[in-house]
């Protein structure tokens, strides 16, 4: 008889490897970010409009010109906070809630099924802006700067400070309401996707459970993502960047955008936001995978080089065994390190 034991992260591994590969991915992608928004916030008589009509790299070179490279990176520290808080939640608890959501339901529905899994994904997307909404709104104001013109705000630390005493607390989260929706249809989307992908491909073997097979549904998870929330992205955006009374709420300023640009102002952006994202999610799951897997081998102390799938070994003490009585027991130990 052959028993196989797989190593499962706990709880507190995934939390720390999705806040630590999401602030991985925003380093390399941060500056795909910064032209996003650019973009985005193009007709609203953003000083430096003198981009606009330029697509994603374009408004890279123009920004590097015109600011130099350190612009690219406005926002950075405001973007590492937000990523330690919001994809910590949002993905570090998915499966967490999932299995909540199978267990009050008496366990009748499994929680792979699609709809517990959407179900997942717009829960801790949701609660991921109520932990993180203020890092958000500096993120993206910091973001929107232009250098060389006089700053709103002097620092990180600063625009936090500045926020709250002219706006009060009620600008620090301005915007909550279509960042809610927007990250809960963002999360829903990239989980839901990037997990029915990846267990297609190793149902039909195409892939082994490895980088290439990560790298491929990080890819389709990101577009997937990119079409159905770029919406409401582009409002959060311009609501979140708007100075105080220029818009009543979020639904005035989506109301105005369809005034002034019909449906295609609210995928202003798209390529750019595709490209930014879906480069996101490819750095991010792939970073986050390998994370889950070394941080679940150094808190069992049992950091081992690659080896093949498959070896015989001797299971952790904790593990129980069950087999049939009588029956030879042979124990193989999958590694998760392939």
């Amino acid at each position: 008889m052959v028993a196989l034991f797989r190593q499962e992260p706990t709880v507190g591994v995934k939390f720390v490897s999705a806040g630590t590969a999401a602030c991985i991915a925003d380093l390399i992608t941060f500056p795909l970010d910064v032209a996003k928004v650019r973009l985005q916030l193009q007709g609203e008589g953003l000083k430096g409009a003198a981009s606009k009509g330029k697509g994603m790299f374009g408004m890279i070179v123009s920004i590097v010109q015109k600011e130099g490279p350190k612009s690219l990176y406005n926002g950075l520290c405001a973007g590492l906070q937000r990523q330690m808080c919001f994809a910590s939640v949002r993905i570090g608890l998915y499966d967490s809630v999932k299995n909540q959501y199978s267990a009050l339901a008496g366990n009748s529905i499994s929680n792979g099924n699609v709809g517990i899994r959407i179900l997942a994904g717009i829960t801790t997307g949701g609660m991921s802006v109520l932990f993180a909404q203020p890092t958000d709104v500096v993120k993206v104001r910091m973001q929107a700067q232009v250098t060389g013109v006089v700053p709103r705000y002097a620092g990180t630390m600063s625009a936090y400070k500045t926020i709250a005493v002219e706006e009060g607390m009620r600008g620090l989260w301005k915007g909550t309401l279509p960042n809610v929706t927007r990250n809960a249809i963002v999360n829903a989307a990239e989980l839901v996707c990037y997990d029915l992908i990846k267990e297609f491909i190793l149902r039909k073997q195409l892939l082994s459970d490895n980088v290439p097979c990560h790298f491929t549904s990080a890819f389709g998870a990101g577009f997937c993502a990119t079409v159905v929330a770029s919406p409401v992205d582009v409002v959060k955006t311009r609501f979140m960047n708007s100075g105080p009374g220029q818009y009543s709420g979020a639904v005035e300023c989506a109301v105005k955008m369809f005034r002034e640009g019909g449906l295609t102002s609210f995928y202003k952006g798209f390529v750019p936001s595709f490209i930014r994202l879906g480069s996101w999610n490819i750095c991010m799951f792939v970073t986050y995978e390998q994370l889950k897997r070394l941080f679940t081998h150094m808190s069992q102390a049992r950091v081992v080089p690659p080896v093949p799938k498959l070896y015989a070994g001797t299971p952790p003490k904790d593990l129980v065994q069950v087999h049939k009585p009588n029956k030879p027991f042979r124990t193989i130990v999958i590694n998760q390190w392939y």
